[in-house]
């Protein structure tokens, strides 16, 4: 049985014109084996299954090759080429850092840079995936790949140029692989069916190119499996049963139920898609690509944006002239929205069924508003252009029954069977007052009108009545500046004349303790009636935090303490000190703390000496001690000076540093050189064993 090998491998691009879809970064390259002009180290980025690690091996092949054509391509039956060819090249070195990522392996590598190459110009060095090498490894390769000896070309590949150090990028020429176009992968689909001789529809290889998504390897993987479903004819029936994917059909039929507005069938393809197995969500998604193709159907120069086969795309035409613009656009706005909330839905199969209720009725909804659009501007245009008909002036009444005069019933009955409630016309803002109402008399302002002017009148006028009668009926509204002018102030001010401080006794602010200041001069709108008064400010209580008196009592109590200590060490010294008295009372001291505090009492017991000079030197261990003593020192040396009776007495404190004599421990190597001073033959026998230490 003959050994498969897969199409990515068997029909694996051998020379820069084989390559597919990168004509940017192999013209390149042939014009820099031609010219000369070589970088040290060339960084191949792209996506996946684009021909970074191809072009990569045909350059090293390539600029080895012995007998290069015009083209600057390898010919293929050098030595060079044929060891290529055959795995054998000592000069082309891969290494893949997504297992060989750490430091040693770079210096590995750097160390092999070293060695020119026995046959050929260059050495070229692989290295795919090196966005997995470390952050140590990075920097362990920075000088090398910087100034590499001339015989050395180094050659990087990545999916992920984001995750390679600045340093690593600005050291390298830079070559980004495009996405392969869909009729490039198509194309050479079909070449290898040719040599497969297998026989495949056109929108079966349409329909794996859009699968792989732009990447070839992706695509000629997938075909190998469909070949293998299906024999060597290969239909768009097999692909799609094969691959699981919903078909153009259910798109086109949908379309075609929701410009009939046929809402049961709508609902009835969404069951089958779901009993065939399809996700909802793919559906969705699905259904926005088929609108966004009629969409860009719509135009002439945009159907080329359109990546389908050419029967498939005349049907798309087809449909796109039968749909609307307005439903194309608002459906691809609701199927949007859908994807958007899909995941968030709890219920998603209602959710896409709410979708497509909208959808089914989306016609006649957009017919809807354009009919209202419509009929709203030919009224506004109707308004617009239709003249005023003049209309007959009334004619005023007699003023009777208490009228006012102006022809306005005070009663509560206007002129032409209007009613007139507080004397305002019913657009007015007055409102009645409670009560008894007391018509008061209005100056008459109003013009005479002429005859001309009652012909264009506006057609039965509503009356209107002065402002000034609604607001002189209305409650009555309080004026600053008016009740100043008007009202007399019945606030009494009082205006102290008599001095405040005397001469020397201190005042706060110009007034006495305990008394009260006066007003001089009061602010006349403060005390207007009416008039919105100034909130009095309450008094500000200082707040008393309990914790810092304390603390503040402590401090001043142990200043207090320290000045009387110093004042008594101060006194003359008189007499000698009685040291057993001395003593014993320090222990009696040392036992009371004992009761408080054992690291105090621990402090207290030794033995204590006082000297002419009435000091006693307590010597302490540490400065934990030191600071701890300090503490209840003055408390202690008062306690002390009262017992004895010796007021003079004082305490000087000593820190004494004692060396540690704990065991040292010893390591391996301290343990063995100790031996090997006693015993030189020992040094000897290492060396020659090539024994260690750690043992």
């Amino acid at each position: 049985m003959e050994n498969f090998v897969v199409s990515a491998r068997k029909y694996r691009p051998a020379t820069f014109r084989s390559v597919v879809g990168q004509q940017h970064v192999t013209t390149t390259l042939q014009n820099a084996i031609v010219t000369g002009h070589l970088a040290q180290a060339f960084l191949f980025c792209g996506p996946r299954g684009v021909g970074k690690t191809t072009c990569a091996r045909i350059l090293a092949k390539t600029i080895n090759c012995t007998n290069l054509t015009a083209e600057a391509e390898a010919c293929d039956t050098c030595d060079s080429c044929r060891a290529f060819n055959q795995s054998a090249s000592f000069n082309v070195h891969e290494l893949d850092a997504a297992s060989n990522n750490s430091v040693e392996d770079i210096r590995s590598l750097v160390e092999q840079v070293r060695y020119a190459p026995q046959q050929g110009r260059y050495k070229v060095y692989i290295i795919d995936e090196v966005h997995m090498l470390s952050n140590a490894a990075f920097n362990a390769f920075l000088k090398t790949l910087e100034e590499p000896p001339g015989y050395a070309i180094f050659i990087l590949a990545t999916t992920e140029r984001h995750k390679i150090i600045p340093t690593i990028l600005s050291r390298c020429q830079i070559f980004d692989f495009n996405r392969i176009k869909l009729d490039d992968i198509v194309g050479h689909l079909g070449y290898i069916s040719g040599q497969e001789q297998v026989t495949a529809e056109d929108d079966a290889l349409h329909l794996i190119a859009q699968k792989a998504d732009g990447g070839l390897r992706d695509a000629l993987s997938i075909f190998d499996q469909m070949v293998t479903f299906s024999g060597h004819q290969l239909s768009y029936r097999a692909v799609v049963q094969n691959l699981h994917i919903l078909d153009y059909e259910y798109y086109f039929r949908l379309t075609d139920y929701c410009l009939r507005q046929d809402l049961s069938q709508t609902l009835l393809l969404l069951d089958e898609v779901v009993q065939n197995g399809f996700d909802l969500h793919q559906f969705v998604i699905g259904a926005a690509e088929h609108l966004r193709g009629l969409l860009v159907c719509k135009d002439p120069q945009t159907v080329q944006l359109l990546e389908v086969s050419e029967g498939l795309r005349q049907r798309y035409a087809d449909q796109a002239r039968q749909a609307p613009l307005s439903f194309l656009v608002t459906g691809l706005n609701l199927l949007s929205q859908c994807d958007r909330d899909f995941k968030a839905a709890k219920n998603q199969r209602l959710h896409v069924e709410l979708m497509l209720m909208k959808l089914a009725y989306l016609r006649q909804a957009v017919q809807l508003t354009q009919e209202m659009v419509a009929s709203a501007s030919n009224g506004e245009a109707k308004k617009k252009t239709d003249g005023i008909a003049p209309a007959a002036a009334p004619t005023p009444a007699p003023a009777t029954n208490g009228s006012n005069g102006n022809g306005y019933a005070a009663n509560g009955q206007g002129t032409n069977g209007q009613s007139a409630t507080n004397g305002a016309a019913p657009n007015s803002y007055a409102t009645p007052a409670p009560g008894p109402r007391v018509a008061q008399p209005l100056a008459n302002t109003q013009q005479p009108i002429t005859a001309n002017q009652l012909a264009h009148a506006p057609a039965a006028p509503e009356p209107i009545v002065p402002v000034q009668s609604g607001v002189a009926e209305m409650h009555p509204t309080p004026s600053i500046e008016n009740e100043l002018e008007e009202q007399p102030s019945t606030h009494r001010q009082l205006v102290d004349t008599l001095p405040h401080v005397e001469a020397g006794r201190p005042s706060v602010a110009g007034h006495e303790p305990g008394s009260r200041p006066l007003v001089a001069n009061p602010d006349p709108v403060s005390t207007a009636p009416g008039s919105a008064r100034p909130a009095a400010k309450p008094l500000a209580i200082p707040k008393m935090n309990l914790q810092a008196l304390k603390s503040q009592a402590t401090q001043q109590r142990q200043e207090t303490q320290a000045a009387v200590l110093e004042e008594e060490a101060a006194a003359p010294v008189t007499g000698s000190i009685d040291q057993q008295r001395l003593q014993q009372v320090w222990r009696e001291l040392a036992e009371g703390r004992k009761q408080i505090s054992m690291s105090e009492f621990t402090i207290l017991n030794r033995p204590v000496q006082a000297d002419a000079q009435h000091v006693v030197r307590l010597q302490l261990e540490n400065t934990v001690q030191l600071d701890q003593f300090n503490a209840f020192k003055p408390e202690f040396i008062t306690a002390l000076r009262q017992r004895t009776g010796y007021r003079s007495l004082s305490i000087q404190t000593e820190v004494t540093h004692q060396e540690h004599n704990a065991m040292r421990l010893y390591t391996s190597s301290d343990r063995f050189e100790y031996l090997a001073q006693k015993f030189p033959v020992l040094l000897e026998m290492k060396q020659k064993l090539g024994l260690d230490t750690d043992f």
